[in-house]
């Protein structure tokens, strides 16, 4: 996409070297008015501008016609060099006001004091009335792979028959792991019923020591 000419006009407003403010103006402006105050879609205060906003810029042919306010330095920059003077044989008459041309590519500065109000144009691109043929194959292929991913999972995806293999596979590994602890514990080796001798062995040791208690014992 390339620029397009007279598409706007950018203001920027410097207080020394510092940015105040800064304005836009579309190409649907064909004319800009500046004033001391809010009151002016432009407001510059200390460039000695009447009560009554005036006209600052205007559109024409080439691309702005800025009409300078009295007693203010104007300097120029084409292609972002250096600022220089304008000289004033430079200087067009237009309605009893001193006006420039400001075509594309050049900057203009107004000086008032430490204001300096920068102008230029605004940097717009040309839309796309259309598609081109290659973006309409562009966006076919971009909607193909987004209805193709859910498609083909659906079909390369799992069977109800891989999902019930998958699910006794993972049965098959847990018991084998369970087995492989309790045999490792000595878990493993399947109960038996006990044999008299043991049960007579066994009450004896849970019986613990036996012992013979005077029949006046007492515990404090």
């Amino acid at each position: 996409m390339k620029r397009q000419a007279n598409a706007g006009l950018f203001c920027e407003l410097y207080w020394g070297t510092s940015l105040s403010e800064a304005w836009s103006f579309g190409p649907e402006e064909p004319r800009v008015l500046a004033g001391p105050d809010e009151k002016a879609p432009l407001p510059l205060y200390g460039f000695g501008l009447p009560d009554e906003p005036v006209l600052l810029a205007e559109r024409t042919e080439r691309g702005y016609r800025v009409f300078i306010p009295p007693g203010v330095t104007l300097q120029r920059s084409t292609h972002r060099d250096a600022f220089h003077d304008v000289p004033e044989s430079q200087l067009v008459q237009h309605e009893g006001r001193a006006s420039v041309e400001l075509p594309e590519g050049t900057t203009l500065r107004l000086t008032a004091g430490e204001l300096h109000l920068l102008l230029q144009h605004s940097v717009a691109k040309d839309r796309v009335g259309q598609f081109r043929l290659q973006d309409l194959g562009w966006l076919a292929m971009v909607i193909a792979l987004f209805l193709s991913a859910p498609l083909g999972f659906l079909i390369a995806g799992p069977t109800p028959q891989k999902m019930m293999e998958s699910n006794a596979r993972a049965l098959q590994a847990a018991k084998e792991k369970e087995e492989a602890r309790r045999k490792a514990m000595g878990l493993d080796t399947p109960l038996r019923p006990m044999n008299e001798d043991e049960k007579k062995q066994q009450q004896k040791t849970d019986g613990g020591t036996q012992l013979t208690v005077p029949a006046s014992f007492s515990v404090h």
